[in-house]
């Protein structure tokens, strides 16, 4: 697909939001990391955003409640009562074929393991206990030996999917990993809070618009069409990646599913996409994925992700670019849509 070329210049964040970024990210890392007494000082402030430094000796609680998101898992007791929990769709990994939980502690660009600072596991000693809303048929455990300093412990999980809280939510209720791209995690994965009823994930409703980026990084600028991610994550709000279609996909169904779909994320919403200005609210439709998500469509086309695009303005991935468009598969080619 030959993309058309547009001469306008591509919308940047200021300079100064990526150096908040950089040097937001940096104080977290150095704050957990600086000494015992720090780790021990976050324990006792019953922040959300503490990170896991010991084993448990309780058995956890989920629970929901209500967001703007709609009902999701949250802690449902202890000193991190009603913590925001969250999913990562690349963590299928393991579960699809034995591999490394995709949030673990493999060294990444922020220097700081995923499973216990960034995105702190929410474990347990013994099984789980089902709060309000909870269906607890779903509640499960998984062991992890990849947590620093600790040796084999339970995480909890909900329909199979590990949970996690967030080390930017500080208070029962922020959300600020809803929806997030996000590039540290290896593979590449995007977070989502949890629907109670089937332990499905519970997006947003989807907002598509127009993104103006280099193919592959390096070449000219080009607009396509792209979904606003990063919902409410604070120092990348709001961010924009291109779509993609596969030229396989008929029927209003996806053929990308299983490990196609780790790489390849579809496009997700919680009710009629909205389109933005420059995209035709017409053209936009929603086919229902096999496990029940509800996946955006363009003219009739399932709209997808790819993972080599995830990026956070200020940190070391790259800007924003259009790495996927002409990338074959053993399902066909992926395509970006361009725009004018």
């Amino acid at each position: 697909m030959q993309l058309r070329r547009r001469t306008s210049p591509r919308p940047r964040h200021v300079a100064s939001a990526a150096v908040a970024a950089m040097v937001a990210l940096a104080a977290v890392a150095a704050f957990y990391f600086s000494s015992p007494a720090s780790a021990q000082q976050a324990s006792a402030s019953a922040s959300c955003a503490d990170p896991v430094t010991s084993a448990p000796t309780g058995a956890a609680s989920v629970s929901a409640a209500s967001t703007a998101f709609g009902k999701v898992l949250v802690v449902g007791s202890g000193a991190y009562a009603g913590c925001s929990l969250y999913l990562l769709t690349s963590d299928q990994l393991h579960a699809l074929s034995g591999s490394d939980f995709a949030c673990s502690d493999n060294p990444n660009a922020l220097g700081a393991p995923c499973d216990s600072v960034l995105w702190p596991a929410l474990l347990t000693a013994g099984a789980p206990v089902a709060g309000p809303g909870i269906n607890p048929t779903l509640l499960g455990t998984v062991t992890r030996t990849d947590l620093p300093g600790l040796s084999s412990v339970q995480q909890v999980t909900y329909a199979g999917q590990p949970l996690y809280r967030f080390v930017f939510d500080e208070t029962p209720g922020e959300t600020e990993g809803a929806n997030l791209f996000d590039p540290v995690t290896s593979p590449t994965g995007t977070w989502y809070l949890v629907d109670p009823s089937r332990g499905r994930i519970a997006p947003c409703q989807a907002r598509l618009r127009l993104e103006t980026a280099p193919i592959n990084g390096t070449g000219p600028d080009e607009t396509v069409l792209a979904a606003a991610m990063n919902d409410d994550f604070s120092l990348f709000p709001d961010a924009s990646f291109p779509v993609y279609t596969l030229s396989t996909d008929s029927g209003h169904t996806s053929a990308c599913e299983g490990q196609c779909s780790l790489i390849w994320s579809p496009v997700l919403t919680s009710g009629p996409p909205n389109a933005e200005p420059g995209v035709d609210q017409h053209n936009l439709g929603i086919i229902v994925r096999a496990d029940g998500t509800h996946q955006v469509t363009y003219n009739g086309k399932p709209l997808y992700l790819f993972a080599g695009d995830a990026y956070i303005q200020g940190l070391p991935y790259g800007p924003a670019r259009i790495n996927g468009d002409g990338v074959s598969s053993a399902l066909g080619t992926f395509h970006a849509i361009p725009l004018p």
